[in-house]
C-alpha cells in the first residue's frame, strides 16, 4: 500500500486560501487518463486539463518516455553560451506550428515569465531601431499576464494590483475590459457583436495620453483565460493589430491558455486570422509534466536585437533564466506535440468544444443564481451572481461540492469553468455538466 503523503505544516500553497484549505485538505496522488486520485482513493474527473495544462491527457507513455529516455543521455545543461538538441528540435517544432512570420523561439519555464520576457524584448527592439523612448506599455482590465513584477503591471486583475501595486512598472495603462454582461451574458461558440467600438478609448484617450511614439507595446490574452473565459468582440483583435501597425506599436498576445489546441487550431491567432509579433505560451506545450513556456517573435525582432552592432563578444539580449530550454523541458514539448499531431487533437478539441458548450448552455441556464454563460473552443464558463457573503464565496462553495462529488472544476472568483483535456469523451461532458449543475441547483438562496 503506498505510504500516504506527510500532511505536517511547512507547504505553502500558491492562490490557495491556506487556513481553510488545512481544515480539510485535498491531497492528489495519482492521475492517469482523464482521472485524478486523491489520498482517499477517489476517483477525480478532470475538467480543467488541471489549470489548462494537461491537454493529451494524465500519464501518457510516450511523454514519459521521452522523459526517462533525457534524463539518460543529457540530464541538464546551461542555456548560457550553449545550446543542446532538444532545445533546437522544440524551437523548431514551434516556429513551425505558430503563425506568420514568428519563427523565432526564446524559452523560459512558465507563462509569467513569458509575460516578462515578451516586455523585455519589445524594450530591446525599440532600443535597436533607435526608439528607446518607447518605454510604455499597455494592458487590458482583467487581463492575466502571470505573477511577475512585470506581467502583474500590464495585468489587470485587482487583488495582484491591491497587494503589490507599489512595486509595479510605473509607464503603463489599460484599455477597457471585453464583456458586456447586459447585452452579451450568454454568449454560445461565436463572438459578440458590440454596438459601441471598445476600442475608441484606445485610440482617442490612452494613446494621445501617452502619445504613441512613446508607446512600446499591447499585450492582451486572445480570450480572457483566468478571469473567467470571457470573449472578444467580432473584429476586435483585428482593429487591434491595426492600430498597433498604425502606431508603430508591437502587438503582443498572450497564449499561455489559448495556446496549442484549445481553440481546435494551434493557437488563437489562428483563430481569429490576426498575426501578433510575439507570442506567448506556456502549460500545454509539455503536457504540463515538466515547466516550461517561451516566447515566439517576428524574425525582424530577433534580427534587431542581435545585429544592433557592438563587438562580437558582447551578448545582445542581457535576459533569460537557468532552465531555459532545459533539455528534459525540452523533450517532453517534441513528445507531446508529437502526440498531439498524431493523434490529431487539436482537431480533436475542436470537434468537442461545441458539444461543451451546448451541455453548459442547455443544463445550467435558468438555474438560481446564474447570470451568463460563455464558450468558445473548449472552454465554457458559468457566472454567478454574488452573495451577500462576498464575491466569489458562491464560486468557491459550487467547486467544493463539485469536488466532494468527484469533478473537478476551477472557480475563478464566480465564474466555473471547464477546460478538460483534448481527449475528453461525450460522457465526461455529460457528467461534468450534470455535476455542476447539481451544485449549483444545491446553493442556498
Amino acid at each position: 500500500m503506498q505510504k500516504p503523503p506527510s500532511l505536517g505544516h511547512h507547504l505553502w500553497l500558491p492562490f490557495t486560501p491556506n487556513r481553510d484549505f488545512r481544515q480539510a485538505p485535498r491531497v492528489l496522488v495519482g492521475a492517469d487518463g482523464m482521472h485524478f486520485t486523491t489520498q482517499e482513493g477517489q476517483r477525480v474527473l478532470d475538467g480543467i486539463s488541471s489549470l489548462w495544462c494537461v491537454g493529451a491527457g494524465h500519464n501518457r507513455a510516450p511523454i514519459n518516455e521521452a522523459i526517462k529516455k533525457q534524463l539518460d543521455t543529457l540530464d541538464y545543461a546551461t542555456a548560457f553560451q550553449f545550446g543542446n538538441d532538444r532545445a533546437f528540435e522544440a524551437a523548431d517544432m514551434l516556429a513551425a506550428l505558430a503563425p506568420g512570420d514568428l519563427n523565432r523561439v526564446f524559452f523560459c519555464t512558465s507563462g509569467s515569465e513569458a509575460a516578462d520576457t515578451s516586455l523585455k524584448m519589445a524594450l530591446a527592439y525599440h532600443r535597436a531601431c533607435g526608439q528607446a523612448q518607447r518605454t510604455v506599455f499597455i494592458g487590458r482590465e482583467r487581463g492575466y499576464h502571470g505573477v511577475g513584477f512585470g506581467g502583474m503591471s500590464v495585468g489587470g486583475i485587482g487583488g495582484n494590483r491591491k497587494a503589490f501595486g507599489a512595486a509595479m512598472l510605473p509607464r503603463v495603462d489599460h484599455m477597457a475590459f471585453i464583456h458586456d454582461p447586459q447585452q452579451h451574458a450568454y454568449i454560445e461558440g461565436e463572438l459578440p457583436q458590440f454596438s459601441n467600438d471598445l476600442l475608441n478609448e484606445l485610440e482617442q484617450r490612452i494613446l494621445p495620453l501617452h502619445d504613441p511614439s512613446n508607446v512600446a507595446a499591447i499585450i492582451v490574452e486572445p480570450v480572457s483565460g483566468s478571469a473567467g473565459w470571457y470573449i472578444p468582440p467580432l473584429g476586435y483583435l483585428q482593429r487591434l493589430r491595426q492600430i498597433c501597425d498604425k502606431h508603430g506599436i508591437l502587438l503582443i498576445f498572450d497564449e499561455v491558455i489559448t495556446g496549442l489546441g484549445r481553440m481546435g487550431v494551434p493557437f488563437a491567432a489562428d483563430y481569429f486570422g490576426v498575426v501578433p509579433d510575439m507570442l506567448n505560451f506556456a502549460k500545454c506545450v509539455t503536457n504540463g509534466v515538466v515547466p516550461m513556456g517561451g516566447v515566439i517573435c517576428r524574425e525582424a525582432i530577433y534580427q534587431a536585437v542581435t545585429e544592433q552592432g557592438g563587438p562580437a563578444h558582447a551578448i545582445e539580449f542581457l535576459h533569460g533564466y537557468t532552465y531555459s530550454g532545459h533539455p528534459v523541458a525540452c523533450a517532453a514539448a517534441v513528445a507531446t506535440l508529437t502526440l498531439m499531431a498524431q493523434e490529431r487533437l487539436f482537431e480533436r478539441a475542436g470537434q468537442m468544444g461545441p458539444l461543451l458548450g451546448r451541455a453548459m448552455h442547455h443544463n445550467l441556464k435558468g438555474l438560481p443564481h446564474v447570470v451568463g454563460i460563455r464558450s468558445l473552443g473548449l472552454a465554457a464558463a458559468v457566472e454567478l451572481s454574488p452573495s451577500a457573503q462576498g464575491a466569489g464565496q458562491r464560486g468557491y462553495a459550487v467547486f467544493q461540492e463539485c469536488l466532494r462529488r468527484g469533478v473537478l472544476v476551477r472557480s475563478a472568483g464566480d465564474n466555473l469553468v471547464f477546460a478538460p483535456p483534448f481527449i475528453v469523451e461525450r460522457e465526461h461532458i455529460e457528467h461534468m455538466v450534470a455535476t455542476l449543475a447539481d451544485a449549483i441547483a444545491s446553493l442556498p438562496a
